[in-house]
């Protein structure tokens, strides 16, 4: 399963990485509690994110302005916007932005294909190479337990892989927090190495020599423009 990665590298971020973080988790935790109300234990949604907002050591000042903020009439609507696009080689990427610009996000997102002469394409033109899945991994010994538990349950498993003592599984985004909730009963504190949702390529390219080169420059100006919150490709980079 090849596609899937297993741990998340742990990776020291920089000051600019670290405030974009922060900057993503606060647009959709306002968003989340804007749209489903302010209470975490009455928007399960919020309670997750704030989680997971948590585990990527976003500060809780952070976090209690964006609900703060989410309370008040009016403000921003940030709308979530998926580009996807053709880059060197082989390789194809779908990039997820949270906007209230829709004009700006797009701009921002073309020129960074024009800057190593790739473009955008349509809606479809890439994403039905992909798969739209939820994935969770943390450690765990007992698979075989674990997994006829999740199965009494009823959950439905895409997939469930053992690899060096670190669990993976793959579930439906509409099936994550039926999951997590189980999970969370059966493997108390459990701590995700991996906790996210998001498009997964069904096949990988490999890239090389100046293609390689190119592709890395444009994912890196991408992750500079400030409505850009996630980038899927296919490109193996292990």
């Amino acid at each position: 399963m090849g596609r899937f990665p297993n741990i998340a590298a742990s990776k020291a971020k920089t000051g600019a990485q670290k405030a974009k973080v922060y900057s993503s988790f606060a647009k959709e935790i306002y968003q989340t509690a804007k749209n489903g109300g302010v209470d975490p234990s009455g928007n399960l949604n919020l309670r997750r994110l704030i989680e997971k907002a948590k585990k990527e050591q976003v500060p809780s000042d952070v976090i209690n302005r964006a609900i703060e903020k989410a309370k008040g009439a009016g403000g921003e609507d940030y709308q979530t916007i998926l580009y996807e696009g053709f880059g060197p080689g082989n390789s194809t990427l779908i990039i997820k932005t949270m906007t209230d610009n829709v004009n700006r996000s797009v701009a921002e997102v073309r020129t960074a294909f024009n800057k190593v002469h790739k473009s955008l394409g349509v809606s479809n033109s890439v994403s039905y190479n992909y798969d739209y899945l939820t994935l969770v991994s943390f450690k765990y010994e007992n698979e075989e337990e674990l997994f006829n538990s999740l199965i009494e349950q009823e959950i439905d498993l895409i997939d469930f892989e053992m690899e060096e003592g670190i669990l993976t599984i793959t579930v439906n985004p509409n099936a994550q927090h039926k999951l997590k909730d189980a999970l969370e009963k059966i493997i108390s504190n459990i701590d995700y190495l991996v906790d996210e949702t998001g498009y997964y390529a069904k096949d990988k390219v490999d890239l090389q020599g100046e293609e390689l080169e190119e592709f890395q420059k444009l994912i890196r100006i991408l992750e500079d423009v400030e409505d850009v919150t996630n980038i899927y490709h296919n490109v193996n980079l292990n």
